[in-house]
């Protein structure tokens, strides 16, 4: 099992950018697929972006392609999620969880949560 600690979360003015991470301990990222799911104000977990396989492939939401980019450090066993542009929508609690096996956008299919941070993005 993996523990996973996100950090990097605050408080910006819309377009600018952040960067949160995703620290792992246990197991290392490689060995599985990881992502990040949201939690806006009000509305229910949504998908964000995963990266998947040794190889690290990666997936986005619609509503962040172009704008995001999740990679990972296999030195750090990290995971970070690079955010530009940001919007007010994007206002969220952002969560990384890893998986085995299931598809990479369910969050059902994860197994493993950390605690989330708070991105707070202001007009």
């Amino acid at each position: 099992q993996v523990q996973l600690v996100e950090s990097g979360g605050g408080v910006v003015q819309a377009g600018d950018s952040l960067r949160v991470s995703c620290a792992a301990s246990g197991r290392t990222l490689s060995s599985y697929a990881t992502a990040w799911f949201r939690r806006p104000p009000g509305k229910e977990r949504e998908f964000v972006a995963a990266i998947i396989g040794s190889g690290g492939s990666t997936y986005y939401a619609d509503s962040v392609k172009g704008r995001f980019t999740i990679s990972r450090d296999n030195a750090k066993n990290t995971v970070y999620l690079q955010m530009n542009s940001l919007k007010p929508e994007d206002t969220a609690v952002y969560y990384c969880a890893t998986r085995t096996v299931g598809p990479y956008y369910s969050a059902r299919a994860y197994e493993n949560w950390g605690q989330g941070t708070q991105v707070t993005v202001s007009s």
